[in-house]
């Protein structure tokens, strides 16, 4: 039991005195130093209670029953609306709010980037298997983000994951990051379906050339290490397209169209979202899904719906077994959204320099193992522009990286 006795003034001091059983703590105040502190008190909103009603207040409060329940669990308020608070008022910044962090589990990030590239993979070769028998890629993305609107709606559903609050402006500030990544992810099945995996993947590492562009004609300003890591990615880009095998004209624009749609989605989300940051990466994901599944299908029934029973009697005979065929599909759509859950998850235990030299490292893999499974043919000077074209992502992850790193400097400094 707590009890609270505060005694009147004798010649110059306050004393208060807090009881517990086994405790006792006095605090005594001097007159010197607040001379008119009882009356600050009375004046005040807090009040001074009788023992048993600040007893009653205490075992009645739910705040109070919380930390007996769980004495060491702190406020339920989300973090990142904590760490923006304070980073916020200025008092300190959100690296200063634990200065004891735990040290990061290095076996813990190593089942992430392998949940990751493995998933990736999966996916890739997967997609492509179900391209190559059955080739109406509008149907097949699709159904990929339908897979993912359901997952989400059972994590949600099952409370698995926190459902972020819905309202009308966050849905309409969604409209058009949803409908760049409709457009990103239509593109690069297209072109999946048209070309090798790898060919596809080493295009779309030119996805910085884009972004530098872009962000530059609204504003933004690079310095000339960024624009430098550019020219070996469009060097090589352009190398392993004139030396690839089965180069075919459709799959390079939308492999490129890919890279436009996914550049403005990131760019939109950045100027559209900026108040909505209460809500996390995966949530955000969900939501994108679900809108892109709504924008997608309409379209891709119009686009090649006639095709879709014809095509799936000739996927059917061309597989033999049904439930293959079906399995196939399954996969890649399961995989298509943990692969991105698992990059979000990547990027939350990860720093944004450390995800991008894995982002560039996981393409690396992607089409080592595509070029493995599916024996596709590369020239000496195709493997040589694919190699450029990765390092100069991985130059340019580098040189964002230290760019980022000078502004936050130059704002601590100022």
């Amino acid at each position: 039991m707590l009890s609270l006795n505060v005694f009147p003034p004798t010649s110059s001091s306050y004393s208060v005195t807090i009881t517990k059983p086994n405790h006792h703590f006095s605090i005594n105040a001097s007159h010197k130093l607040k001379p008119n502190l009882l009356n600050s008190f009375q004046s005040s909103n807090l009040s001074l209670k009788p023992i048993s009603q600040i007893h009653h207040s205490l075992t009645n409060s739910p705040s109070f029953n919380r930390f007996l329940s769980h004495p060491f669990e702190f406020s339920p308020k989300p973090t990142t609306q904590f760490l923006k608070a304070v980073s916020d008022e200025g008092e300190s910044s959100p690296q200063e709010v634990n200065p004891n962090p735990k040290p990061k589990n290095i076996k813990k990030l190593v089942l992430v980037f392998g949940f990751w590239y493995f998933q990736n993979i999966v996916f890739n070769i997967y997609n492509k298997k179900v391209l190559n028998i059955f080739p109406f890629p509008w149907l097949l993305a699709s159904f990929q983000l339908f897979v993912g609107s359901i997952w989400m709606l059972v994590l949600w559903s099952f409370k698995l994951q926190p459902c972020p609050k819905i309202s009308k402006p966050f849905i309409f500030a969604l409209l058009g990051p949803a409908l760049f990544h409709t457009i990103g992810h239509i593109s690069a099945c297209v072109s999946f379906s048209k070309v090798a995996v790898s060919f596809t993947h080493v295009i779309k590492s030119a996805e910085p050339v884009f972004s530098v562009i872009f962000s530059s004609v609204l504003g933004d300003r690079y310095p000339i290490q960024v624009w430098l890591s550019i020219l070996p990615i469009v060097l090589g880009c352009s190398l392993a397209a004139v030396t690839e095998v089965s180069f075919n004209v459709q799959g390079l624009w939308c492999a490129l169209i890919s890279n436009f749609g996914f550049v403005l989605r990131n760019i939109y989300s950045k100027k559209s979202l900026q108040n909505f940051k209460e809500v996390d990466g995966l949530n955000l994901y969900g939501w994108i899904t679900i809108l892109s599944l709504l924008y997608l299908f309409p379209v891709a029934i119009f686009v090649e719906g006639s095709q879709w029973i014809p095509g799936y009697y000739k996927a059917l005979e061309a597989i033999g077994k049904p439930s293959t065929f079906y399995i196939w599909v399954l996969v890649s759509g399961v995989f298509y959204h943990l692969y991105n859950q698992s990059s979000y998850q990547a990027l939350d235990e990860i720093s944004p320099l450390t995800f991008s030299v894995g982002n560039t490292m996981k393409r690396v893999v992607v089409i080592v193992s595509s070029v493995l499974v599916f024996r596709n043919p590369v020239r000496p000077l195709n493997g040589l522009g694919s190699a450029i074209a990765i390092l100069g992502t991985f130059l340019y992850s580098q040189a964002t990286a230290a760019k980022k790193a000078k502004k936050i400097e130059g704002e601590k400094s100022s």
